[in-house]
């Protein structure tokens, strides 16, 4: 039954991929980016940690840095140095033999040649020697008393498997300044994992190690993906035994290069600079990507990243809810407005909402009720606004009930779109006349002056 979990978590990724969901996932602050890109990186290095000193590894992150004094007091020189060579390979490979080779090819080579040689008798480690075979098909198999809980693992399965492919995407398009097609992605990644259900494989994700070596070594397009792929397969299919004498420490080099190169060592360098806030979100990121997991790291960045976004947008937004019962300079109004409101001497009151009317501009419009009780007319302008939230849309209303229970006339203006479906859909233009919501400014405001009660 597990491989048919796989099989089902395949299709959830497909299903994800269908209705568009991918593209949720991959909308997040350069911050969070960068957070996690370097995390990962610095993950790969202190995972490399263990074989570049020569050692066996100690179990995970944190294992590794538990035990470095021991690794490092029991280093082994002959493999250090072969790794510190390796390193070297690839940094001061020419640009001129780039071209034509990539350096983690030649690393791998010349740093395996090596130790077949010069370090032939060094008891060097090496890949453990392994046994391959072609896959046999596993019919999907199901179980009534477990098929809920197969649902539920596959679901999971599914949602962190798309996590985990659309952020690796989101570092390769970091690393080529390409934008990857999300949805397109789910899609692929659920066809791959049902052919490893189907073939008694295990779950599979966008491998980030394995993405950016592949992009530091010249592949831009998918085809670069699949001979990558086929390449691992013939290796493990018909070379098994040339594979089991690459030296690990050779591995651990290349591996540790790649991990230097994925950390963002330019925003790095200016992120406290830019914002204190963008520095915290950042660091913070990186730390929860090392300590605790990818998932979390994520999941806490685009949190912290949102509300201090929304704070910022609230903030500004909130300016443009403006009560206006006389001229005011911070208003633009034509001169036959400005004339009707010094008319109405301070009776008539517009209020004026412009931009994107988020959630966090509900407060602003709550706060304006004393204005409304000190008038006798309220033209509620919505001629600027872009977008009503739900949340304000209902403070919006709070403040249209409030002013027509303590008898004031209520005039709505400008609302189209979508705003005005959602009133619609709120039904507060029903609770007003239909002569009371106009599309222009200057009618309301007339329609407000004589509405003010002739003994006022």
């Amino acid at each position: 039954m597990a491989f048919t979990v796989v099989i089902l978590a395949g299709i959830f990724q497909i299903l994800f991929g269908v209705f568009r969901l991918g593209r949720y996932v991959t909308q997040m602050p350069y911050t969070v980016i960068s957070g996690f890109m370097s995390g990962i990186g610095a993950i790969l290095v202190i995972l490399q940690l263990p074989a570049f000193l020569g050692q066996k590894a100690v179990g995970g992150v944190m294992g590794t840095l538990s035990n470095l004094p021991g690794l490092i007091t029991g280093v082994q020189p002959m493999e250090l140095a072969l790794a510190v060579i390796t390193v070297a390979l690839l940094w001061f490979t020419p640009a001129s033999v780039k071209r034509y080779c990539p350096p983690q090819l030649l690393a791998l080579v010349l740093g395996t040649l090596l130790s077949m040689t010069l370090f032939h008798n060094a008891g060097l480690k090496t890949i453990p020697p392994f046994e391959a075979a072609l896959p046999t098909l596993h019919m999907p198999t199901f179980s009534g008393g477990q098929l809920r809980l197969m649902f539920v693992d596959a679901a999971v399965l599914g949602m962190l498997g798309c996590i985990d492919a659309l952020l690796t995407s989101v570092v390769a398009d970091s690393l080529t300044r390409t934008e990857h097609d999300s949805n397109k992605e789910l899609v692929g990644q659920g066809l791959a994992n049902i052919a490893s259900g189907v073939f008694g494989g295990l779950p599979g994700a966008g491998a980030t190690m394995g993405t950016v070596v592949n992009i530091q070594a010249g592949g831009r397009s998918a085809l670069s993906g699949i001979i990558r792929a086929l390449i691992l397969m013939v290796v493990v299919l018909a070379f098994a035994p040339l594979a089991s004498t690459i030296p690990l420490a050779v591995l651990a080099g290349i591996a540790l290069k790649v991990g230097i190169d994925i950390i963002d060592w330019d925003f790095l360098q200016r992120a406290h600079h830019l914002s204190v806030k963008a520095a915290v979100i950042t660091y913070g990121v990186i730390a929860l990507t090392v300590l605790v997991d990818l998932i979390t790291a994520v999941g806490i960045g685009v949190f912290v990243a949102n509300v201090l976004t929304i704070d910022r947008m609230s903030a500004l937004q909130s300016r443009k809810v403006k009560t206006i019962s006389t001229a005011d300079d911070d208003v633009e109004l034509t001169a036959e407005e400005e004339a009707i409101l010094d008319q109405a001497s301070g009776k008539v009151l517009l209020f004026q909402l412009a931009g994107p009317m988020i959630f966090g501009v509900a407060k602003a419009i709550a706060r304006e009720h004393n204005a409304i009780g000190a008038c006798q007319a309220v033209v509620f302008d919505l001629s600027e606004v872009s977008h009503l939230g739900v949340t304000a849309a209902i403070a919006l209303e709070n403040a249209v009930k409030e002013a027509i229970e303590v008898g004031r006339q209520v005039f709505l203006v400008g609302a189209s779109g979508s705003t005005e479906n959602r009133l619609q859909k709120l039904k507060l233009t029903e609770r007003l006349p239909t002569q009371n919501i106009t599309t222009d400014r200057i009618t309301a405001l007339r329609l407000a002056v004589a509405a003010i009660p002739a003994d006022d």
